[in-house]
Order: C-alpha cells, then structure tokens, then sequence
C-alpha cells in the first residue's frame, strides 16, 4: 500500500517549484486513479512479454516473479457465487472494485471434491443439448456467460445432471478467482481557513506495491503537466518514465 498523502505532497513540490502551477485535490484525485489504473493494466501487458522470455537466476531480478508478486495483491479466493433462482451473479468487490480478470469457476459437491467448470459458448450449449455423450454431469459441470444484471454483475448458468442423468442447472457449491481491480484511491481533505487539509480518516490510499510509489508520481506529474500546458514539466516526467523503462530491461 502506499499512501497518497506522500504521493501528493511529492507531486505538489513538483508542480509548485518554479511557481509551475497548482493541482487541486480534485484534479489530482482525477490523475491518481488514471495513473493507477495505468501501472496495473500495463502488469497482465509486461506479464505476456516475460514470459516469453527465460528468468534470471536471482529470484529478485526475476522481472516475472516481481509482476505476479504485485498481481498477487488483487488476486481474489475461492468467492462464492450469489444465485437467484438457477442464475449465478459473479462478485463484485467494495467500492467498484470489481472483476478485472475472471479465472477459474469452480463446484464443490456434495462430497467436498472441488473441480474446474468449463466454459462454454451458447452455440456449444445447443449442440452438447442435443448429444447425449456430451452432456455436462456432477462431476464434468459447465457454464455459459449470461450477461450483466441490472446492479452490474456479470451472470453465468451452471450446468451438470439430474438423479435422471439429464442437464439440469447447479445452484450451489459455486465459487470463482479472479483479479479485481484497484480501489478508487482518494486524497479526501477538509478546508480550513481557506486552505485544504488532509482528511486521513476518509482518503484511501493507492493498493498498488511499495516499488510503485515513484512511478505513480511520474506519471501524475505527465498528467499534471498536461493540464497546466507547462510542456517542461511533461517532459520531465516523461523522460523519467523512460530511464525507468531501461533499467527494467537492463
């Protein structure tokens, strides 16, 4: 976790030497969840790229094993799923934090064995309806996707077999993991005598890892740059952005 309070204060002495430009704490919490969001979106990009590639022998500089350490934070557990009537609503974590990748969907049965349920398409759904041998049992469950509910929810339908051995809908013993998203970070203040001051009590800091605290100030400070038309101060930060990008490849 990192506090936003020091992401703050260091992106104001920034944009404040030199007389660059205020940020106010609107603007910065509009900067701070994009940033965020930037980092976290560009891990599953950079996860792709290593994994084509051999890792060092030192587990530190091991660029893989740092991604999946800071994916790990936002990595959600066997969360059950809500069923109303024979549909299953996914997660969705506080503060719209919700699914950014859904992994596995998974049946518990009645015996305690837990297994994976494999998707399927709605087109796969009609021809394994009309091919017996194919059918979905207990312990071969699949699921199709079903849309989002009116509060949001992305829905999908379970399906194994019957005491009969026809498809019929399973209701319990769901679960899923998934990667959610970031919580919506916050810099909340109260004015006193005209001036903000910061409200720890309500803000929320950044979820992202320690190691990113200086990126999240560089690319504020891109962003920033932008919205006070100081093109130097884009610059900057930017080329920062840069020699932090070699090194990594180093």
């Amino acid at each position: 976790m990192i506090l936003i309070d020091t992401v703050y204060q260091r992106v104001l002495a920034a944009t404040n030497k030199e007389q660059r430009g205020y940020i106010t704490p609107q603007e910065f919490n509009l900067f701070a969840n994009q940033a965020q969001m930037d980092i976290f979106d560009q891990y599953f990009y950079d996860v792709d790229k290593f994994s084509r590639v051999h890792g060092n022998e030192t587990e530190a500089s091991d660029m893989l094993d740092l991604l999946n350490e800071k994916i790990d934070i936002f990595e959600m557990i066997n969360v059950p799923l809500t069923f109303t009537g024979v549909i299953g609503a996914l997660p969705m974590s506080p503060a719209s934090a919700d699914i950014y990748i859904l992994g596995n969907i998974l049946y518990r049965n009645l015996q305690g064995k837990e297994m994976e349920v494999e998707r399927v398409s709605h087109k796969e759904l009609t021809y394994i309806q009309n091919a017996p041998l194919a059918s979905p049992r207990n312990d071969r469950p699949i699921y199709i996707s079903r849309g989002k509910s009116v509060s949001g929810n992305r829905q999908i339908l379970v399906y194994g077999n019957n005491s009969m051995g026809s498809i019929a809908p399973i209701t319990s013993g769901i679960s899923c993991n998934y990667i959610r998203r970031p919580l919506k970070s916050n810099w909340a203040f109260v004015v006193v005598n005209g001036y903000a001051q910061y409200d720890s009590t309500n803000s929320t800091d950044f979820e992202l890892h320690l190691s990113e605290e200086t990126n999240l100030v560089i690319k504020i400070l891109e962003l920033a740059g932008i919205q006070i038309k100081d093109t130097n101060l884009y610059q900057i930060a930017s080329q920062e952005e840069i020699k932090d990008i070699q090194q990594e490849k180093q």
